[in-house]
């Protein structure tokens, strides 16, 4: 039979506020600059390669962050439009 237009009981899980590879990805980059500041101290110039690493990881961040927020905003737009289909009678 039709959709009877009643929507389900069972709560669906939200997504998370940030994707957990963007969290990985951020702590890499806080690790990084602490440790390109350690070496700095030190006197030692392997603190560039932190930076790149960090520069690397601050990038990788941004990516993840907007890939969820992309992927949430498809998500309720689909959302949006299959709600909208079910309010439409059915023709035919």
């Amino acid at each position: 039979m039709g959709d009877t237009g009643r929507r389900s009981s069972v709560p669906r899980q939200e997504p998370s506020v940030m994707p957990r590879l963007a969290l990985y990805a951020l702590t890499v980059c806080l690790l990084a600059v602490a440790a390109a500041v350690v070496s700095f101290v030190q006197g030692s110039w392997l603190g560039v390669v932190w930076i790149l690493l960090a520069g690397l990881s601050s990038n990788m961040t941004w990516y993840y962050v907007r890939r969820g927020k992309m992927e949430r905003e498809a998500a309720a737009a689909a959302q949006s439009a299959e709600a909208a289909q079910g309010d439409r009678p059915v023709q035919g």
